[in-house]
């Protein structure tokens, strides 16, 4: 069995959306603190986990970030017994009838999201997407026992458990962004034993769904040298076969655009070619839609590339991702980071 496996899927068992990540987080700081010489919680939640270097002090520092916030959805109204909510980040509205959810009232309540028939329905519907405003959870009970027992601004998470699928492959909700929490988990255990020159801050960061807050002040508050956002990426599969996708546990992804500073970029491709993992190249002409942004753009500006695993059904309670690209990822930081020498920010020009 792949050794990640066991706290992925503990990861992927969990609520925490963004947020409300403290069920996550507290399983993340458990299984970080063997592994590093420190491990603290943010003022927003974020997770860090430091290794500190023997160079001469004071010492350039790497962060590593992914994000452990989720999507999912909120309680908006009570009527009759029967809850309506709204997205908790991008939720898109064909996935939800017939999921099963737990609702986090004053205790976990087992759900079902469930929509009204179409005849019920306002008729520029017909038979379409039914909006997320017209779908309803049910939770079996009682109307009164409902209102005791749930109020408006109690989350609501998917409630399906992670599947081991063949091919050493895995579908669950949260796998973007626990895929990559599970990458730098593997990082830290590659890590142990070895010597750094530079500090390391590993960093499960918080509501990147939503704001981007987690990275962005983990970014402000350490004032690293250089960063590396760690997330998911578009796989192939059905319906999703253009240049970019990328081929399911063939290989990890590295961005390629604004928010990637070149000589990063050029780094982390050299030592993947030479520890012959395999790796293909996004292209982001824009935002590239990760943590990426919110630390490049903090304080003077932040040197930063994104290192993405390949995964499928994005936003779906059955995301899918290879475990082998999870263990490509982890090796390939933990490499880049012990790499890390005196004299690599004088070679760090934008050329």
């Amino acid at each position: 069995m792949n050794a990640i496996l066991p706290f992925l899927k503990d990861l992927l068992s969990m609520p925490g959306l963004s947020g409300y990540e403290s069920p996550v987080a507290a399983r993340i700081e458990e299984t970080w603190s063997p592994l590093a010489d420190r491990v603290q919680r943010t003022r927003l939640g974020s997770v860090h986990a430091w290794r500190f270097g023997t160079g001469a002090a004071p010492r350039p520092r790497a962060l590593l970030a992914a994000h452990m916030d989720a999507i999912g959805l909120m309680v908006t109204q009570i009527v009759n017994g029967f809850l309506r909510v709204t997205a908790v980040g991008g939720v898109d509205p064909r996935i939800l009838p017939g999921q099963p959810v737990t609702v986090h009232g004053r205790e976990a309540l087992p759900g079902i999201v469930v929509m009204p028939r179409a005849a019920l329905l306002p008729a520029e519907i017909g038979e379409g997407v039914v909006p997320i405003e017209h779908l309803w959870v049910d939770l079996g009970l009682p109307a009164a026992e409902v209102e005791q027992k749930v109020r408006v601004g109690d989350i609501v998470s998917f409630a399906t458990s992670p599947m081991e699928l063949s091919g050493e492959t895995i579908a669950g909700h949260s796998l973007d962004n626990r895929a990559s929490v599970a990458a730098l988990t593997v990082c830290l255990q590659h890590l142990r034993g070895r010597t750094l020159n530079w500090d390391a801050i590993l960093a499960a960061t918080v509501q990147e769904e939503v704001t981007m807050a987690g990275a962005r002040t983990s970014a402000f508050a350490e004032q690293p040298t250089l960063a590396i956002a760690v997330d998911v990426t578009f796989a192939k599969g059905p319906g999703a076969n253009d240049w970019r996708t990328f081929e399911l546990g063939k290989g990890i992804v590295l961005a390629w655009g604004p928010n990637i500073h070149p000589a990063l970029h050029r780094r982390l491709k050299e030592i993947a070619e030479e520890m012959e993992i395999p790796f293909s190249v996004e292209y982001t002409p824009r935002h590239s839609g990760t943590d990426a942004y919110a630390m490049q753009t903090a304080a003077e500006g932040i040197p930063t590339a994104v290192v993405s695993i390949p995964l499928r059904y994005m936003h779906t309670p059955v995301e899918v991702v290879a475990l082998k690209d999870i263990e490509r990822a982890g090796r390939l930081l933990a490499e880049f980071l012990c790499r890390l020498d005196g004299a690599f920010m004088e070679a760090l020009t934008w050329s």
